[in-house]
């Protein structure tokens, strides 16, 4: 059943509007109990209505929102779809829900389509824009997510709702139904307390008495989320608009969510109950976080300004504990949807929940890095993420707190498999290692190099680890997840090959090839230049023998071998396919040859270390000849293979080519 704290997001949505063509008593005789949020007794009464056989647009929509405003998705989504069956005109916000309780049931396929009809319907929605951006999300949160993680249901957990959680001296405070006394009405359970408990282990899982907080912050309405200032004078909560025994509501008949500081007392009770002075009876204030240093609190409210239900603000803290002024968030944190819960860690992390961009289901947990660092001036641009399972889940998902020093994290859910309504779980943040395993290869012949040094260098470029590659030119680094890594493999003679990545967060073993050029290369007379020098075809315009720039390029390879081995003497050749009159090739591509060996002398080479000659087509290195008895219909890029020039090595060191063969 959708619990207590449903409602403290959803009291900030108001009420639904109330149609005045009911069509028949029974709907109308729950119009009370479905505006106070007493779901409970509505579904029973439109469901019978309903399984009589009577369809109308209000009918289902109170039906359909009673389940989903409960958290029975698979009856939402059952009741959503009759809604749309009846092909009227509707509030397009229909679709919104009904696509978010397919995801509660985990039809994503089915739940997809409904997002784009709502997208269609109302193409201006941060939320319809939010999914078009990001079809794809399913995949990108299955890579978020972490397989590895173990969570764990607190003991403390009872059958009724138990709920965002806060560290406090030795223990944690949460809010909880568990107290007794009179029932809320929209779920019959008791109202929330904030309640205090003593860790009893290291393991974070087992703990002592719970008790409820010492002072004056409880009363006989709700009390929740919890946070304390750094210097633990000060404890910021949400209550009901109930002050100094006051009851308010708005004009409407809301009693709205509000922010009250409490102060610790010398006998260690929290006393001297204040309202913050932006709260009002007209709209909700609620779920305050600090950042570390205590100077920002963020909130969640539908105060003027808001982009949609409920959305993150963010507010200085003074000195004296009185705040100034609220500011929104933006629209790349907040959308027409709810968002809520927000939390900021010790990096300046924000993580709040949200119904507005795609997720599992429901409210999932969001994270924005280092917004608190990033908040300055007028900047609302901070990029968001999906921080996936097992934190998020097709149910809602929310409430999250970590402890970067004790590594430990708490959230809220009501997932299946849990105790009750809302229950708390948490987890250890375990170090996510990947295992980089690799190999290097000589580029050309694809063999293992053996004893390569391969190096790991962080993002930076600092580097971390080198290792020597085995005699099978395989290495391995060990390394963390999420972390942006540059890998270099090195060897003499060879020039280096580097791969740059960005380590997934789902722990997996990543395979490299690092592949190795040769440097250095032996040449012995008869030896071609061209291939050892990976020179490509020389090109010379159309029916011209002069040196084009692009040639000019690849003859300055062979003018610097030249250079560097003064006994060197080679022979041009250069060849052309077959297209063309042989007579024509043949002089065409001897003044080529020539062209060449006259650039080469022009450089400064002897003219006696250096022959051409051109051969036209009469040295084919394939069938690819133009005569009848040859195959003609050859491709372009075996033509290709003919028109080529040659470097080859006649003498060197006094040896030549002669003496070889």
């Amino acid at each position: 059943m959708r619990t207590i704290s449903r409602y403290i997001c959803i009291a900030f949505v108001g009420i639904f509007t109330l149609t005045a063509f009911a069509q028949n008593g029974k709907i109308q005789s729950v119009k009370d109990d479905y505006r106070d949020f007493a779901y409970v007794k509505t579904s029973e009464v439109l469901l019978e209505v309903a399984n009589k056989g009577y369809k109308s647009v209000d009918l289902f929509q109170k039906l359909a929102n009673s389940y989903y405003f409960n958290n029975d998705m698979e009856n939402a989504s059952k009741w959503y779809g009759e809604l749309m069956a009846l092909e009227e005109v509707i509030d397009p916000e229909y679709y919104f829900r009904y696509a978010l309780a397919l995801k509660g049931i985990k039809n994503y396929e089915e739940s997809d389509k409904w997002m784009k009809k709502f997208n269609e319907l109302k193409p201006s929605d941060l939320r319809g824009k939010a999914f078009l951006s990001k079809v794809d999300y399913k995949a990108s949160i299955e890579d978020l997510s972490r397989d590895d993680i173990e969570i764990h249901n607190l003991e403390i957990n009872t059958e009724l709702s138990d709920f965002g959680t806060t560290e406090y001296e030795n223990g944690i405070v949460f809010a909880s139904a568990r107290g007794g006394g009179r029932k809320y009405r929209w779920n019959e359970q008791p109202y929330l307390d904030l309640y205090v408990v003593e860790k009893t282990d290291s393991s974070y899982t087992k703990y002592g008495e719970v008790k409820g907080v010492d002072g004056k912050v409880n009363t006989k309405f709700h009390e929740s989320s919890a946070v304390f200032s750094p210097n633990g004078k000060y404890m910021f909560f949400t209550r009901n608009n109930f002050f100094k025994m006051k009851y308010k509501e708005d004009d409407t008949g809301i009693n709205r969510l509000q922010l009250y500081r409490a102060t610790l007392s010398e006998d260690g009770i929290w006393d001297e109950i204040h309202k913050i002075h932006f709260n009002s009876q007209d709209y909700s204030v609620a779920h305050p976080a600090l950042n570390v240093t205590g100077t920002k609190l963020y909130f969640a409210s539908d105060m003027p300004g808001t982009y949609g239900q409920s959305d993150i603000f963010v507010v200085d803290v003074n000195d004296d504990g009185t705040l100034g002024e609220p500011e929104n968030l933006g629209a790349s944190i907040n959308t027409e949807g709810q968002e809520s819960f927000p939390f900021m860690n010790t990096n300046g992390d924000l993580y709040y929940s949200s119904t507005g961009f795609p997720g599992l289901g429901g409210l999932d947990v969001f994270k924005s890095e280092a917004l608190d660092r990033k908040i300055v001036g007028a900047n609302r641009n901070f990029p968001i993420e999906n921080i996936g399972e097992p934190v998020n889940s097709p149910a809602d998902d929310f409430g999250y707190y970590e402890n970067l020093v004790t590594k430990r994290v708490y959230f809220s859910s009501n997932r299946e498999g849990g105790k009750g309504s809302d229950d708390i779980y948490t987890f250890e943040i375990t170090e996510c290692e990947q295992l980089i395993t690799g190999i290097v290869l000589d580029k050309d012949t694809s063999e293992p190099i053996a004893n390569a040094t391969v190096i790991l260098f962080d993002g930076e470029g600092t580097e971390l680890e080198r290792k020597t590659a085995g005699d099978d030119g395989s290495f391995e680094f060990d390394a963390g997840c999420r972390m942006e890594y540059l890998v270099r493999g090195e060897k003499e003679t060879y020039t280096s090959d580097e791969k740059r990545f960005t380590t997934p967060t789902k722990k997996q073993d990543l395979q490299l090839q690092l592949l190795l050029e040769k440097d250095v290369q032996e040449i012995e007379p008869c030896d071609d230049l061209a291939k050892v020098l990976d020179i490509p075809i020389i090109y010379f315009d159309f029916d011209k023998s002069n040196i084009r720039y692009d040639a000019e390029i690849e003859i300055q390879k062979v003018l610097a071998v030249l250079t560097k081995y003064p006994t060197m003497n080679i022979d041009i050749r250069s060849h052309t396919d077959c297209r063309g009159p042989a007579s024509y090739n043949e002089k065409l591509s001897d003044r080529r040859a020539q062209s060449t060996r006259k650039y080469l002398i022009e450089k400064g080479i002897a003219p006696e270390r250096l022959t051409a000659k051109g051969y036209g087509e009469s040295r084919l290195v394939n069938d690819c000849g133009c005569e009848p008895s040859n195959d003609s219909s050859c491709s372009q890029e075996e033509h290709q293979l003919n028109r080529r020039s040659e470097f080859i090595i006649t003498s060197i060191n006094g040896q030549s080519c002669d003496d070889k063969e």
